[in-house]
């Protein structure tokens, strides 16, 4: 889900929810900005969850918008199909795809915010010319298709020269990080720039995922809050 960039969202990751019991896991989290949901294919990523038809259902049943990250090849064909089936916002990997323009165009044309995701090893560089055709640029902080992995510290840079990249081009374009996400380095990566955050055993694992998405929320706004600080008293003044 694309966002403010004053503003910091929660997506919890229903990859760590009952998967029995969704209609039932997504009422626990009526509070986030939106419900992050996990689509692999077992090709792109060597791991299987959900497709089309069971997103559709979630779509109808879901209190809060639908954020889907689709680790699936083929992206360029399917992930129009998300968009079809009212999700506010599809992210497919850049990686995935053969023409990310046509796809994120096509994506904002059918009504979804378009997202696109680099995996850890994938530089953000050459796809800042593109910023203007995204809501929201997705840093994989862990490798995609497993959850419960530890936060790669080694992204943060690569999340500061987005965010520098974003304030620079004065687009309305979130930064989304998705994978360790805690109590702890949801501050670094807030620090760094980013406003959306992924969030799957940081709330599921809490006796409350309410209060747990409300504390997660309130220590990434803090942190951001003081990082656009700094930047603005930092930042060159007017002659």
């Amino acid at each position: 889900m694309s966002a403010s960039p004053l503003k910091c969202c929660i997506n919890p990751s229903i990859l760590s929810a009952d998967f029995a019991n969704l209609e039932a896991e997504l009422a626990r989290i009526s509070n986030a900005d939106a419900v992050h949901v996990d689509v692999m294919d077992n090709l792109f990523v060597p791991n299987l969850t959900i497709g089309l038809p069971v997103v559709e259902r979630l779509q109808k049943v879901s209190p809060v918008p639908l954020d889907a990250h689709l680790m699936i090849a083929n992206v360029d064909r399917w992930a129009p199909q998300y968009a079809d089936a009212g999700l506010s916002s599809v992210t497919f990997h850049v990686e995935a795809s053969d023409a990310p323009i046509k796809l994120a165009r096509e994506l904002r044309a059918r009504g979804a915010k378009a997202g696109m995701a680099l995996r850890p090893a994938t530089p953000v560089e050459p796809y800042l010319d593109m910023l203007t055709e995204l809501d929201m640029l997705l840093i994989m902080t862990v490798e995609p298709g497993f959850g419960g992995q530890a936060f790669l510290d080694v992204m943060l840079p690569k999340i500061r020269r987005a965010r520098a990249a974003v304030d620079g081009a004065g687009v309305n374009v979130a930064i989304q990080v998705d994978g360790g996400i805690t109590e702890e380095t949801i501050t670094r990566a807030a620090e760094a720039g980013a406003n959306v955050f992924v969030a799957g055993s940081a709330v599921y694992g809490k006796a409350s995922p309410e209060d747990a998405i409300e504390s997660l929320r309130a220590n990434g706004q803090l942190a951001f809050g003081a990082r656009a600080l700094h930047f603005n008293k930092t930042a060159p003044q007017p002659a």
